[in-house]
């Protein structure tokens, strides 16, 4: 038999560097992430949650910009154009609605008023209502929920009996009844400032009980937990308990529910203020331009369609948002 050409050589021992990048590379593998790196990871991988929290995130940059933004623009909310009025008609002159390089949206019929500039200054009113009334809400809601949830017995019965009482009360109509008695001047506000003061304060009383029963629910299931049971055990109180092992496991379902909440809010107010008890003229709302609009929409259905569109971006923004939330923060996801 004759040898082989080539001696089997040895393999080659990993250099240092090697087995450096190789620790490195193990380490990665069974790197912890926190719940918040897993939420967020989630969220990314969401395109349309993504795209829904990017337009809530211009839709609140404009609101906060508003004025900065009209005068960029070149046109003020309030300034009436009477000269781009047809006269006999008391319609936009032009297609569109007066659509031009000046009026981007076209103007109001009757005053002339720039549409564009009265609908950035609108989303100051409705996010301002959807989210401070939310607040509201949530406040009341989390505190009185976790009451009723922990201690049980009649603490838990009255706060129940409460929450059915305001769930079936008629929440619109007492609204619309409460403003129309409002007078024009209250704790140092005056005209639109005081109706949107009594609707946030009115839209977060009646909505607390939703998120009410959302916390007590979890509350139940939670205060009989390893956990609460191991916290007892070592001689903790009831509001160490409460506020350190209760409420950070009820912070997910509560940015959910809050998600939630502002775009109904939002419709809440361009409600009230499309029948009339909303904010008053001549500030700007998008519930107001749509009532105004009902008598224009055969010969100018611009005026219609601007304010319509707003509200429905916005509430379709804030409830994709909120399902991708809802999706990232739920424990029982895929990671």
């Amino acid at each position: 038999m004759t040898a082989p050409l080539h001696e089997p050589t040895a393999e080659a021992a990993p250099s240092a560097a090697e087995e450096a990048a190789a620790a490195t590379v193990g380490e990665k593998d069974v790197q912890g992430r926190s719940l918040g790196r897993i939420a967020w990871d989630r969220l990314k991988r969401d395109k349309l949650a993504l795209s829904g929290g990017i337009v809530v995130f211009v839709l609140v940059v404009v609101a906060l910009l508003a004025p900065v933004l009209a005068n960029l623009y070149g046109q003020d909310p309030d300034t009436f154009h009477e000269n781009l009025i047809d006269p006999l008609f008391s319609t936009p002159k032009g297609s569109l609605g007066g659509v031009s390089g000046t009026h981007w949206l076209g103007v109001e019929p009757v005053n002339g008023r720039d549409i564009f500039a009265r609908t950035l200054y609108g989303a100051r009113i409705s996010l301002l209502v959807g989210f401070l009334s939310a607040i509201v809400a949530v406040v009341l809601g989390t505190v009185l929920g976790i009451l009723a949830g922990f201690f049980g017995g009649w603490v838990d019965s009255v706060i129940s009996r409460v929450m059915d009482g305001l769930l079936a009360f008629p929440q619109l109509l007492f609204i619309i009844a409460l403003v129309s008695v409002m007078p024009d001047q209250m704790l140092g506000l005056s005209g639109s400032s005081v109706r949107v003061f009594v609707m946030i304060l009115v839209i977060g009383f009646f909505g607390w009980p939703y998120i009410g029963r959302v916390v007590r629910g979890q509350t139940l299931s939670m205060r009989e937990r390893e956990y609460v049971e191991a916290a007892r055990s070592l001689g903790a109180g009831r509001y160490y308990i409460l506020f350190k092992e209760l409420l950070p496991n009820l912070v997910a379902p509560i940015i959910v529910y809050t998600t939630m909440m502002i775009p109904t809010n939002i419709l809440t107010e361009a409600a009230l203020s499309f029948l009339g008890v909303g904010v008053k003229p001549p500030t700007s709302s998008w519930g107001q331009m749509l009532s105004t609009a009902i008598d224009y929409y055969d010969s100018d259905p611009m005026y219609v369609i601007v304010p319509g569109v707003a509200i429905f971006i916005t509430v379709l923004a804030f409830n994709l948002f909120g399902d991708g939330v809802r999706d990232a923060l739920d424990p029982k996801g895929s990671r």
